[in-house]
């Protein structure tokens, strides 16, 4: 009974949605949200959240979509992976591959369905139906080489593994070169099992903004410059990784890939990367209640390659990614109550109250990690995806209510860097912000709400004429502190998608602000602060698109001028 309670407790915040829809498109989250305990090896937990002993399951592999697995077992379990589980079980991070939930996390029941009406929300010329999770859940992806894959390197012990990890990480890391204790997280092994390690759970289709096969929003790219990208923070401390999903002959889902489609970038580089399988080739054998796991067809690292070359690059954020809360939860990407491809995309909606089918997911203070708020009453939502949004990938996370956020940045190589923050301005609610690198501040306040034209003067390509009067318009805003927005991304000609509409740089309004600059070890975090200085500030949004961490050999290069993708 008290499992069936918990159930219903955790359905109710999909009360206004089809919920046999959302039982198909997220069991993971359904899943984990019934679980505050971790599961040992000799257990099964069911998608009603019921747990009972293995030996009433015969066989492991055949009865997954029946009885979800514990991630950790189902690693465990897979012979095509045993060289890879077992430096998983040397290191310890087998042990953080189990399942629970944050039991110190409160939410009132009022808050965790789209009916209340305390919490719709004003974002400019509309509103957002708001909700917040009954549980915060913790999960992790795993990516995984086959033992097939080791053994093409020469690669065939735990021995052998450790080796080839000593040699990739001493190079980079030649002070930590004598820890041997490999549960250290400086040892190179650690340093090799926790880099394949996403401290969130997604599949497939939910590392890049290419949701399905077929996906609609991938039409609002130009993907002949552009390859779909997004970075995340790895489990390896102070380490990121690429994923990206090139179009034309070699599309699918890469790991630290370089370059476009199939050929070189603009600055000649291609690094083919490590591909992703697909999900049909794994038939669902990755999907664990606290996560999921994917095969790959080479080994990943965080080695010299990837640091100088791979990530040598202007890397461009969604802010929905920057908190692995985000993604477990289903924030990002979330399903709504509009009528478009099932509620995958959203719509405009004006009405301010529960009626609002711009159903969003909230977080309360402390509940999405690498975000901190000074005030308590300081409220945050992420935004579900719109195709003909003013937005990078169609969403972005809201904050209003509050006076004052920090952000941390995720890690970089050393070097030096630019910060930017891709935003929409021109709203009356937009506010005066003061910016911060590491608590130091960066010029005056920013006010961002008149439009780019009243901001710095933003003149049209089309207006500016020749190309050379083009570069010297964008030098010389940048110089002020501002850029126009990417001209590789598009919103869509109209709330239902099919063809491309407004190019963000040709948009006065969508521009990106340049914060200033920081210098990273590779060893350091590094944090963005956000302060609202106008009187009403409870009434005010900061709205948080996408950011950019652009390298000095991005941004201050004559021989190769950033490009304007």
């Amino acid at each position: 009974m008290a499992n069936k309670a918990k159930n219903e407790e955790t359905l109710e915040l999909f009360t206004s949605l089809n919920i046999e829809k959302m039982k198909q498109i997220l069991p993971l989250l359904l899943c984990c949200m019934t679980v505050t305990l971790p599961l040992n090896a000799q257990e099964f937990i069911d998608i009603n959240g019921n747990i009972f002993p293995l030996s009433k399951v015969t066989n492991i592999r055949s009865s997954w979509q029946e009885h979800p697995a514990s991630l950790s077992l189902l690693l465990q379990t897979d012979k095509n992976i045993s060289l890879f589980c077992e430096a998983l079980e040397a290191t310890g991070w087998m042990d953080s591959l189990k399942c629970y939930s944050d039991k110190d996390y409160t939410v009132g029941a009022d808050s965790t369905n789209w009916t209340n009406d305390a919490l719709i929300f004003p974002t400019g010329t509309e509103y957002d139906n708001v909700a917040y999770m009954s549980q915060r859940l913790i999960a992790h992806t795993v990516f995984v080489e086959p033992d097939s894959v080791y053994k093409q390197k020469g690669i065939l012990s735990l021995t052998d593994l450790k080796n080839y990890a000593k040699q990739v990480y001493d190079a980079v890391f030649p002070e930590d070169a004598n820890i041997s204790e490999i549960t250290d997280t400086r040892n190179s092994l650690n340093r090799f099992v926790a880099y394949h390690i996403l401290p969130f759970s997604a599949g497939y289709y939910q590392l890049t903004c290419v949701d399905d096969p077929n996906s609609t929003l991938a039409i609002n790219w130009n993907r002949r410059v552009w390859d779909i990208a997004d970075w995340y923070e790895t489990c390896m401390p102070y380490s990121i990784m690429k994923c990206s999903f090139p179009s034309g002959t070699a599309t699918g889902l890469y790991i630290n890939r370089r370059g476009v489609q199939s050929r070189a970038d603009e600055r000649g580089v291609f690094v083919r990367g490590t591909k992703v399988a697909d999900p049909t080739t794994m038939n669902g054998l990755g999907l664990g209640v606290n996560g999921k796991y994917h095969y790959i067809d080479d080994i990943i690292d965080y080695g010299s390659i990837t640091q100088t070359v791979v990530l040598n690059e202007r890397m461009r954020i969604d802010c929905s990614t920057l908190s692995p809360d985000f993604m477990t939860s289903g924030a990002r990407g979330h399903y709504t109550r509009s009528n478009y491809e099932n509620g995958k995309y959203s719509t405009w909606d004006g009405t301010g109250s529960h009626n609002n089918k711009r159903t969003c997911l909230g977080f309360k203070s402390g509940a999405a990690r690498n975000f901190e708020f000074e005030d308590k009453q300081t409220h945050l939502h992420v935004r579900p995806r719109t195709l003909s949004f003013w937005s990078y990938q169609g969403d972005e996370v809201i904050i209003s209510r509050g006076r004052d956020v920090k952000v941390k940045l995720p890690p970089v190589p050393a070097g030096t860097y630019e910060l930017r923050l891709g935003t929409c301005v021109g709203f009356s609610n937009r506010g005066l912000i003061q910016f911060y690198i590491d608590d130091i501040p960066w010029g005056v306040p920013v006010d961002m709400r008149p439009g780019g034209v009243q901001l710095f003067g933003w003149k049209s390509d089309k207006e500016l004429g020749e190309e050379e009067a083009i570069a010297a318009f964008d030098k010389s805003i940048h110089n002020q502190g501002w850029m126009k927005g990417p001209e590789s991304y598009y919103s869509s000609s109209s709330e239902s998608g099919g063809t491309q509409g407004t190019c963000f740089r040709d948009a006065p309004n969508l521009v990106r602000r340049v914060i200033g600059h920081f210098v990273s070890d590779g060893k350091t975090d590094h944090y963005l602060r956000m302060k609202q200085v106008v009187d009403d500030y409870y009434r005010s949004v900061m709205v948080f698109d996408y950011i950019e961490l652009v390298p000095a050999s991005i941004y201050d290069n004559e021989t190769y001028v950033e490009d304007r993708w």
